[in-house]
């Protein structure tokens, strides 16, 4: 498949969160067969189901699911160690005569899964401690510019406030003597398989209401337990598990530094500020895709004819 003959067609599932895309994807599975592969930076954590919103066991036992929670919250996982997964996921939707649906709001997982991704070499610790001693020391605003100084191109890409990223993009200039864009440009094997690609994206007002009842939800159904027994894990700070969306907010609460409807208003905060940093990348990154206002019924209906146009019937 990556590197030899497509075994099959590839269904692409993308939007922002709370968006419907779950629903979707599992009403095609059910109408076609399929296998839903995680495409969510944070649904692989196996620590957060509730404060994540993956799928429900009902759910996961309806139709095959992959890559959902296999990955335990202290260890770091990454979009290179995803693809690699997601290759081999989708091999095996294809040999069980399944049709993958890849669904998820990461669209660097997307886009690495297309694409494929640069062979960086690991970043020696030293380097990633060294990032982020530089990054605490300096703040956000003065590591960028001083990012600016050393990779301009690179730093024009990314905001003071976009601390991983720019981390990120210091660890690998430090650690290669090259900008991170040189060996993005260097990207692997592009995914060879038919695909069709599909974009969920309602309405601001929907999408707004959408969020706050179901972080509400997700607070009432089992969310501060989670975070809970995760901080008395006693994890880095720099574990990416601890950056789901609401953690810092729930976890200021159990600590006793904001009240409950406060948390919640500031979780239900911090999710619509994502929702609005992934309709951004749609918009900008995800245009040629297909895109829809809301999951029903008739689009359902839609996309299979579109599938069915593409003469993508099934695994080959």
């Amino acid at each position: 498949m990556a590197g030899g003959a497509a075994s099959g067609p590839v269904v692409l599932v993308g939007g922002p969160t709370a968006s419907g895309k779950s629903p979707l994807a599992l009403a095609l599975a059910e109408a076609h067969r399929g296998t839903l592969i995680n495409a969510d930076s944070m649904q692989v954590y196996r620590d957060l189901r509730v404060l994540t919103a993956r799928p429900t066991p009902a759910d996961e036992a309806a139709q095959p699911h992959a890559l959902y929670g296999i990955v335990d919250a202290g260890e770091v996982s990454s979009a290179m160690r995803w693809r690699a997964q997601a290759v081999a996921a989708l091999e095996d939707a294809w040999a069980a005569g399944r049709w993958p649906i890849v669904v998820g709001g990461t669209g660097l997982y997307f886009r690495s899964l297309l694409d494929g991704l640069a062979p960086v070499t690991d970043i020696p610790e030293a380097v990633r401690h060294g990032a982020r001693a530089r990054h605490a020391a300096l703040g956000g605003p003065a590591f960028h510019a001083e990012l600016a100084t050393r990779d301009p191109a690179g730093a024009a890409r990314l905001r003071p406030g976009d601390s991983q990223r720019l981390m990120r993009a210091w660890e690998v200039l430090e650690a290669t003597g090259r900008p991170l864009a040189d060996w993005q440009r260097e990207a692997g094997q592009r995914l060879d398989a038919d695909t069709l690609r599909l974009v969920l994206l309602p309405d601001r007002a929907t999408l707004v209401a959408r969020i706050d009842a179901r972080f509400a939800a997700m607070v009432e159904g089992g969310a501060l337990g989670e975070v809970e027994a995760l901080l008395a894990r006693g994890l880095p700070a720099d574990r990416p598990a601890l950056r789901a969306v609401g953690f810092r907010e729930l976890a200021a609460h159990l600590g006793g530094t904001l009240d409950r409807a406060t948390a919640v208003a500031a979780g239900q905060r911090a999710t619509r500020q994502l929702a609005k940093r992934q309709a951004t990348w749609v918009r900008n990154q995800m245009s040629d895709w297909l895109i829809f206002s809301q999951q029903n019924d008739s689009l359902v209906d839609e996309i299979i004819s579109k599938i069915s146009q593409m003469r993508l019937t099934g695994p080959r």
